[in-house]
């Protein structure tokens, strides 16, 4: 198929209609139950009517959850104990079906799609499933130089929206996003930073379980990194130089979704930097994004409040990989179904009550 390019996607992300959120503001008071008695499901249920531009909205499924690989070149500062080789093995465990967010997506009957975009150790070339769309072998080390050329940059964002305008064409109608990358809690933080303006200190969390002198270094590794940035550099300036190639395919994927009208549900903290990265591009995106859930990664809860997002859920997950989110997908269908599903006291013949108030 011939994919628009990140570019050409950015100026088909419109805002969403009014209208029809105030269409399901208005169906809320006629279904049988009490008005905002199903608390923020009701709300839910009015952004995706305004995501649709209908209401009542359709169901957002079929459901493609991307999963976003890899590595980081800042792994070998020590800002994690983890070996850069775990990223390639941990795709391997999703192609073979073997990691949490294919048991979850199997729970929830979504698509788990999984792709290398700069996995550094070598993978098997006939994993079944995977998307070989490899631009470098990992990032450099970002507490040093820049992580990325500015056409690495791109070349990932528009990887993130080949997947995503795939996906659609074959009929999904609700992304979900996830990741793998060994040291990529450093990046996603350093970008969460910039993008909200927030102290390094603020942002910057545990990852996989560093201790406290791990956590230093780390904090020290994004400020430094951070300092480069020049005023009035542009987003890619900025995810080229702190980015990772993983972080901006799903910045990619997130545009492409909100192009084509449908939500998308984010997960932890490298989602989350990697939705401030679309909504730089293209500030209507963010009124497309569902908060999938509340990472403990500090990084996480800022950002999100940053673009205006409530998670769904709050479980202390850390694990990415789009695992949060996933547990989160029924919700929103459930979200959409109940405006669509659910009697009006008029079509059940339930009486309402009669003191004038709803």
């Amino acid at each position: 198929m011939n994919t628009e390019t990140f570019d050409e996607l950015l100026a088909r992300v419109r805002p969403v209609d009014q209208v029809a959120a105030a269409a399901a503001v208005v169906r809320h008071t006629r279904l049988t139950k009490p008005v905002g008695s199903l608390g923020r499901l009701e709300d839910l249920g009015v952004q995706l009517s305004a995501i649709a531009r209908v209401c009542p909205p359709p169901p957002p499924e079929p459901v493609t959850i991307g999963v976003f690989a890899g590595d980081h070149g800042v792994v070998a500062s020590g800002v994690t104990p983890w070996p850069s080789e775990v990223t390639a093995q941990m795709v391997a465990n999703f192609c073979s079906g073997g990691a949490a967010i294919n048991v979850i997506s199997r729970l929830v009957g979504a698509e788990v799609v999984v792709v290398d975009v700069g996995v550094a150790t070598p993978i098997p070339g006939d994993l079944e499933g995977l998307r070989q769309c490899n631009v470098a072998k990992g990032t450099a080390n970002l507490a040093l130089q820049p992580a990325m050329t500015r056409d690495q940059a791109m070349v990932a964002l528009n990887v993130g929206v080949q997947i995503g305008a795939e996906a659609i064409a074959q009929g999904a109608r609700m992304l979900v996003t996830g990741d793998m990358g060994i040291g990529n809690t450093t990046p996603s933080a350093a970008l969460i930073a910039v993008f909200t303006a927030a102290s390094p200190h603020l942002v910057t969390g545990r990852g996989t379980g560093i201790d406290d002198a791990t956590l230093a270094l780390k904090t020290s590794v994004i400020e430094s990194a951070i300092n480069r940035i020049v005023p009035g550099a542009t987003p890619l300036d900025v995810v080229a130089e702190l980015g990772g190639l993983e972080i901006a395919a799903i910045a990619g994927f997130i545009v492409a979704g909100a192009a084509a009208g449908v939500p998308i549900v984010i997960d932890g903290v490298i989602s989350v930097a990697a939705a401030l990265i679309a909504t730089a591009f293209a500030p209507n995106v963010k009124d497309y994004l569902v908060g999938g859930h509340r990472s403990s990664e500090p990084g996480a809860t800022i950002g999100m409040a940053h673009m205006g997002l409530v998670p769904l859920l709050d479980l202390e997950l850390r694990l990415g990989e789009g695992t949060g989110a996933a547990l989160a997908i029924p919700l929103v269908q459930a979200a959409a179904r109940i405006l669509g599903e659910m009697a009006t006291f008029d079509s059940a013949g339930v009486t309402e009550r009669d003191d004038g108030k709803r």
